[in-house]
């Protein structure tokens, strides 16, 4: 195979970064999130997504900056080996494989969760497989095709929320956000509102999290934009504003029309809200349905991230090189699709939803963390460097990032408790009554990464200049 054969085929513009940026995204709307109701309530989850929300706005920008100057399919992986060497980038790319990795059997799960409250006769873990599979498929069919099917379902996922929305908000009563806790948990002001207080806050980080996980994975369409210097930060800031407006709309009216509890462990909220006004029939079977979409968006592009990331990091030498191999025909990372496949699914076993997005999350922090210590680095070092787009306040977003990061890290591993497997799941079959803090289970995945890389993988690391050779006429 040659060099040639071996690159992907650039043919994204902007929309369809918007709609791979959304997409990857618009699901954090239709499930996941509602766990932070059980961890500190409504009021509890929106004073954890204020940091989160700057910390996003902040880094986007910095991250949009970097995916023009280096507009790789490694992203985070590549900026932070220009700065940090081979060591940092494959810190950075493991974080990012975890986020992305373990996000999809999270997606999957509540696809599983949307089609079982539709179809009762249907198994969710079952259905949660066989729907992994079809979007692996659907992957290798092309990343043009991909991301047209990832614009449609966007939209159509975004319709459904609008509906959502319109169906809510006459309904919505004040009273039921603030609901009051069932005992006084010591604190006065809004804290009263707030199981744990603090803590509830505190525990609610990953939650407020996942109303963005994955929007940075846009950047590893990088290779594939036909004008990224120019695109890419047209279809990252637009993304990044529309999801804001999602969150505040989602968040709100949701805990607004019914009690908050009753959302809290479920992986359909948004028609388990609406039934409590509208009943099991009518406008809640319409946005189960269009629930799926929300969903089906999300899985189909952060399959197409993780395999990229994979794809990236084998290509560098992190990892074996038959994942870096590309199918002549298609231009897609068969082995890499594959793989990605094989540990989602493996995942989603478990029947732990939020383990899983709190193992996503804390990949995500991590990967954040490097990233923006890999800006401010080359801020330094590389003053003059090529910067088609530049963030905005500069060093200033970068730190405040980097600050409000750091603070999400800490907040999830003192807010992280072991979660026992459910007796649905087929691991509950296997291994018995066994419970998983995800942030431990996290760190185990890290130290045998690293095992495999000092063991191993640094031994076929190529060069920077060698695999970076191909940028030079972008």
């Amino acid at each position: 195979m040659t060099e040639k054969d071996n690159k992907l085929q650039r043919t994204l513009k902007p929309i369809h970064l918007w709609a791979l940026a959304v997409g990857l995204v618009v699901s954090g709307n239709y499930f996941g999130w509602s766990y932070g109701y059980a961890t500190g309530g409504p009021v509890g989850l929106f004073v954890a997504a204020i940091p989160v929300v700057i910390m996003f706005a902040t880094f986007i920008f910095c991250y949009a900056e970097m995916a023009t100057m280096i507009p790789s399919a490694g992203g985070g992986a590549a900026y932070a080996r220009r700065v940090l060497g081979p060591v940092g980038g494959y810190f950075a790319g493991m974080s990012s494989l975890i986020e992305l990795l373990f996000a999809p059997p999270a997606i999957a799960l509540a696809v599983g969760g949307y089609i079982h409250n539709l179809i009762p006769v249907i198994p969710a873990i079952p259905a949660t497989i066989v729907v992994f599979i079809i979007f692996v498929t659907i992957n290798f069919m092309g990343m043009h095709t991909s991301a047209v099917f990832e614009l449609i379902v966007t939209i159509v996922a975004l319709v459904g929320l609008c509906i959502y929305w319109g169906a809510a908000a006459p309904h919505f009563s004040i009273d039921n956000f603030l609901r009051p806790l069932a005992e006084n948990n010591g604190f006065s002001g809004f804290l009263q509102y707030i199981p744990g207080g603090w803590h509830g806050i505190i525990a609610s980080v990953p939650f407020a999290i996942w109303f963005y996980l994955a929007l940075e994975g846009g950047a590893m369409s990088a290779e594939e934009m036909i004008n990224p210097q120019k695109d890419i930060p047209k279809g990252f800031l637009s993304g990044m504003g529309t999801l804001f407006i999602m969150m505040c709309a989602t968040l709100f009216l949701t805990a607004g029309i019914s009690n908050y509890n009753n959302v809290a462990a479920v992986d359909f909220p948004l028609p388990e809200a609406l039934s409590a006004v509208y009943g099991r029939g009518g406008i809640t079977i319409v946005i189960n349905i269009f629930g799926l979409f929300g969903l089906i968006a999300s899985l189909n592009g952060i399959i197409a991230a993780s395999s990229r990331q994979l794809f990236a990091l084998a290509r560098t030498g992190y990892l074996p090189k038959i994942l870096a191999r590309v199918n002549q025909k298609r231009h897609t990372p068969t082995a890499a699709l594959i793989t990605a496949g094989v540990v989602g699914i493996i995942a989603a076993t478990t029947g732990l939803t939020n383990v899983v997005i709190s193992v996503s999350a804390f990949g995500l922090a991590c990967l954040y963390f490097i990233s923006l210590i890999s800006f401010l680095v080359l801020r330094v070092k590389e003053p003059d460097m090529y910067r088609p787009f530049k963030a905005p306040c500069g060093m200033a977003a970068g730190i405040i990032s980097l600050i409000i990061c750091i603070f999400c890290i800490v907040c999830m591993v003192i807010g992280a408790s072991a979660i026992s497997l459910p007796e649905s799941s087929i691991l509950y079959m296997i291994f018995g009554n066994v419970s998983i803090n995800p942030i431990v289970a996290t760190i185990i995945v890290y130290i045998i990464a690293f095992l495999w890389y000092f063991g191993i993988g640094r031994k076929n690391v190529c060069s920077f200049e060698e695999e970076f050779e191909r940028l030079k006429d972008i």
